[in-house]
C-alpha cells in the first residue's frame, strides 16, 4: 500500500513538473505570437474587428493560478476531487461518490475556468472580447463531461438502476426530436393551442396575407370606449400574451373592461418571402390600427385607441406611429412598450453577431427574397445560454431518458415563426447595425 502511495506521489510529481514546463512554454509562446499576421477561417459574424492581443499581466496571473490549482488537484488525486456543488451539472451525489467522475469534473472545471480566463485576457475592444468569450463559452459548454454517457456518472447510475431502460428511452427521445427538428424543452404533447394555452375566448375579425386580427369576448358588463390593440413580436406566435388564465395579459386586460384586439402574425412561407419591413409597417401594423378604429366606429379619429407593443412588435408599433404622425395622423392615445428596443446602441449579447460583414452576408443571402427560418432564430437564442437551454436538455432527454416537465412558456418558445428575408435583412441593418 505504501509502495502504491509512493508510486502515485512520484507519478503526480512528474506529471505536475511536465504540466508546469508545458504550460510555461506554451503560455510564453502564446504571449509572443503576432496575431496580426494570423488568419483563421471564420464565418462573417465571428470575424474579430481588430487584431487579437493579450494582456501580459493577466496571462502570467492565469498561468500561476492554473499551475497552482492543477498541482493541488494532481496531489489530491481521486481522493478529494469532488466538483463544486454550485455547478448543477455535477451536483448529483453520483459524481461525488465516483472518484474518477469527480476528478474528471474537477479537471474540466479547472480547464474551463482557465479557457474563459484566456478569453478575458484579450486586450482589445469590447466587441472583440465579447466575441472571443462567446466562442470560448460555446466550446467549453459543449466539451463538458456531463454531455457524454461515457463520462456522466449520473446517467450511468440511472442506466444501471433502470436496467438500461433510461438508455432506451433516451434513444426514443432522440429519434423524436430528430423528426420534429428541435430539442424538446418541455413535453409538447401536453399543450394544444386553444385548449390549455391561448384559452381566452375571442374571434378573428379581420384576415390578410400578413396577419389576423383577433377581438376578445368581453368579461365585463361594460367596456371602455377606447379599444386596446396589442402588437406582439412577429418572430413567435401571439399567445405569449395569453398562455394560461393565471398568466395571461390578454385575459387580464379583458377582465379590466378593455375591448381587446391582438395581432396574430401569419407564419410566412415561400409565397411571402419577398415581403419587406415597409410591407409589415404599412400593410400590417398601420392596417391593424385602421381596422380596429373601423370596428369601434372611430375610423380616422385621433386618440381613438390605446396600443401596446411587445418586443419587435413594439419597435414596429412605434415605427408605424412615426409614419402616421408624419402623415398628420395620431390615432393612438397611449402606447405601452414591453421589452422593446428603440435605441439599439446597446443590444446586449446579440451584438456579438452583428457587424457590416455579417449584415452584408445576410443581405446577399436573403435580402431580395427568401426566408429566415424560425427554427434557426430559435437555435441562435438558445445558444446564448448553452448550458441552460441546450446541453441541459441534451443530457436530460437523451442520456437520462427523461421527459422534460410541462412548461407553457417553453412550449411557446418552440413554436417559432419564419421571417421574410428582405424584412429580416432591413431590420438587421437599420436597427442593430446602424441604429436608425
Amino acid at each position: 500500500m505504501e509502495n502504491q502511495k509512493d508510486l502515485w506521489a512520484h507519478t503526480a510529481a512528474q506529471f505536475q513538473e511536465t504540466l508546469s514546463q508545458s504550460w510555461t512554454k506554451e503560455l510564453a509562446n502564446f504571449q509572443n505570437l503576432d496575431f496580426s499576421a494570423a488568419t483563421v477561417a471564420m464565418p462573417p459574424m465571428a470575424a474579430p474587428s481588430a487584431p487579437l492581443h493579450f494582456s501580459t499581466e493577466k496571462l502570467q496571473q492565469l498561468q500561476q493560478q492554473y499551475l497552482s490549482e492543477a498541482a493541488a488537484l494532481l496531489t489530491q488525486g481521486f481522493s478529494a476531487a469532488a466538483p463544486k456543488a454550485d455547478d448543477k451539472r455535477f451536483s448529483s451525489a453520483a459524481w461525488s461518490d465516483n472518484p474518477v467522475a469527480a476528478y474528471t469534473a474537477a479537471l474540466y472545471l479547472l480547464n474551463s475556468r482557465t479557457l474563459m480566463g484566456l478569453a478575458d485576457a484579450v486586450d482589445s475592444d469590447e466587441k472583440t472580447r465579447n466575441r472571443v468569450r462567446f466562442a470560448v463559452e460555446q466550446g467549453v459548454a459543449a466539451a463538458a463531461p456531463s454531455n457524454f454517457l461515457a463520462f456522466n456518472a449520473e446517467a450511468q447510475k440511472k442506466a444501471i438502476e433502470t436496467k438500461g431502460e433510461s438508455i432506451a428511452k433516451g434513444l426514443q427521445n432522440l429519434l423524436h426530436d430528430l423528426s420534429q427538428g428541435h430539442v424538446s424543452m418541455t413535453d409538447e404533447s401536453l399543450f394544444t393551442v386553444g385548449k390549455n394555452v391561448a384559452t381566452t375566448e375571442g374571434a378573428v375579425v379581420f384576415t390578410s396575407e400578413l396577419f389576423e386580427l383577433i377581438e376578445y369576448k368581453p368579461l365585463t358588463a361594460k367596456v371602455f370606449e377606447k379599444p386596446f390593440l396589442l402588437v406582439p413580436p412577429c418572430i413567435n406566435k401571439f399567445y405569449i400574451l395569453d398562455l394560461q388564465p393565471e398568466n395571461s395579459l390578454i385575459r387580464y386586460a379583458v377582465a379590466q373592461g378593455h375591448r381587446t384586439f391582438v395581432v396574430s402574425w401569419r407564419n410566412p412561407q415561400a409565397d411571402l418571402g419577398h415581403k419587406t419591413w415597409d410591407d409589415y409597417i404599412e400593410d400590417a401594423v398601420i392596417k391593424a390600427i385602421a381596422v380596429t378604429g373601423d370596428i369601434v366606429g372611430k375610423s380616422g379619429v385621433d386618440g381613438a385607441i390605446n396600443a401596446l407593443g411587445f418586443c419587435v412588435g413594439g419597435t414596429m408599433l412605434t415605427t408605424a406611429l412615426a409614419v402616421l404622425a408624419a402623415r398628420g395622423h395620431h390615432p393612438v392615445a397611449s402606447a405601452t412598450l414591453l421589452t422593446t428596443l428603440l435605441d439599439f446602441s446597446d443590444t446586449g449579447i446579440l451584438d456579438v453577431f452583428i457587424d457590416e460583414a455579417f449584415v452584408q452576408f445576410r443581405e446577399k443571402e436573403m435580402g431580395q427574397g427568401g426566408l429566415m427560418k424560425g427554427r434557426d432564430l430559435a437555435s441562435t437564442f438558445s445558444f446564448l445560454r448553452p448550458n441552460d437551454l441546450v446541453w441541459n436538455y441534451v443530457v436530460g432527454n437523451y442520456l437520462k431518458g427523461e421527459t422534460p416537465p410541462p412548461f407553457d412558456l417553453l412550449y411557446w418558445n418552440s413554436d417559432a415563426t419564419n421571417l421574410p428575408g428582405p424584412f429580416y435583412a432591413w431590420y438587421l441593418r437599420n436597427t442593430y447595425l446602424e441604429n436608425k
